[in-house]
């Protein structure tokens, strides 16, 4: 592969527009999942440091990864936004404190939207934004950006959360509301700042501002068809509209909602766990819909890695679901083994 930037990110837009020639995009990673843990968190220049030799290591795997930097600040940040405990851990991204349970949902509604320019959690992510675009000539990521039903089980106790749907619901709407205005407004904050952008979301895909916003939407994979249509799908559509357009992830079986989830205008793109749902079930629901679908099978998807054959698995995926509108996002657990899988999936995708 000797592929330029601008040839990847040409291919990568056609591919999320599902107009592209045939060519199915890959990412292989390297290592586990990088988290904002404690140690990076709050060190901007630790952060910088990891990232930079991230993207050196991977000099020598061939595939559509183009280096950049990701600003790592955890997935709670709209919620600790508003208020909640957001607490730094050796585990993985920041704990978040919940400031909403069963006991004083009466105060969802005095619960105020933060100023998305001064509030201190939000500076603290424009001060990573410029500390990174300052020292690095690598374009950045926006920091992490959840969807409404994400940060409002953040700010409402999970479980509390997800029974007031039933129980509840316009409180649980009037958070949303709420969070949803916060997102958009953050989001653009960030777009306002950031000078070289690469991707319109926080995960390693190119995503260019014509085809929307990425949002992280994993509260979706646990819920019914009825309370995703009326709770989830019309505030990702309000996002939608806000940039344009719109690529949604779930982490989780997302069968039951994807139906729902296809139907919001404006989407653009889907971006999956392909071994948490069944890929028959997937491609009968995508049939009809010019979505682009990212599937994503990282070596710790699978509950037995070492046994498993991700070459084959690519093209056994690639075989199911065609070529149009496909994107594979994929890992392994060292270097050897990226720059084979790697330069294996250039010789057959």
């Amino acid at each position: 592969m000797d592929l330029t930037e601008k040839q990847k990110k040409d291919t990568i837009r056609k591919t999320w527009r599902c107009e592209n020639d045939g060519t199915v995009p890959y990412i292989v990673e390297l290592g586990g999942f990088h988290a904002s843990t404690t140690e990076f968190h709050g060190d901007d220049e630790r952060e910088l440091e990891w990232a930079h030799q991230y993207h050196q290591s991977l000099g020598p795997v061939q595939d559509y990864n183009i280096p950049n930097i990701k600003p790592n600040l955890g997935i709670g940040l709209i919620a600790a936004a508003f208020g909640c405990e957001h607490i730094p851990n050796d585990e993985g991204d920041p704990w978040v404190h919940p400031l909403i349970n069963g006991h004083n949902i009466e105060d969802v509604y005095r619960i105020a939207e933060p100023d998305v320019r001064e509030n201190p959690v939000f500076e603290r992510a424009y001060q990573r934004l410029e500390f990174l675009q300052e020292r690095s000539t690598c374009p950045l990521r926006l920091a992490n950006i959840a969807s409404p039903l994400v940060a409002g089980s953040q700010i409402w106790e999970y479980t509390s959360f997800i029974e007031s749907m039933l129980l509840d619901p316009d409180a649980v709407h009037h958070l949303l509301e709420r969070v949803t205005d916060t997102i958009i407004r953050f989001a653009k904050e960030q777009l306002r700042r950031i000078e070289n952008l690469y991707t319109m979301g926080h995960e390693p895909w190119y995503i260019p501002p014509d085809v929307g916003l990425r949002i992280s939407d994993d509260t979706a994979a646990v819920m019914s068809p009825a309370t995703f249509e009326e709770f989830g799908r019309p505030y990702n559509a309000k996002i939608s509209e806000a940039f344009g357009g719109l690529v949604w992830h779930s982490c989780g079986n997302v069968e039951n909602v994807l139906p729902s989830v296809l139907q919001t205008p404006g989407l653009e793109g889907i971006d999956i766990v392909a071994t948490q749902n069944n890929w028959q079930k997937t491609r009968d629901q995508l049939r009809g819909h010019r979505v682009g679908a990212s599937l994503r099978y990282n070596y710790w998807d699978f509950s037995n890695p070492d046994q498993v054959d991700h070459l084959a698995y690519s093209k056994d995926l690639v075989d199911f679901f065609g070529t149009e509108g496909i994107l594979l996002l994929t890992s392994t657990l060292t270097l050897p083994e990226a720059i084979e899988l790697a330069a294996n999936l250039n010789g057959v995708l």
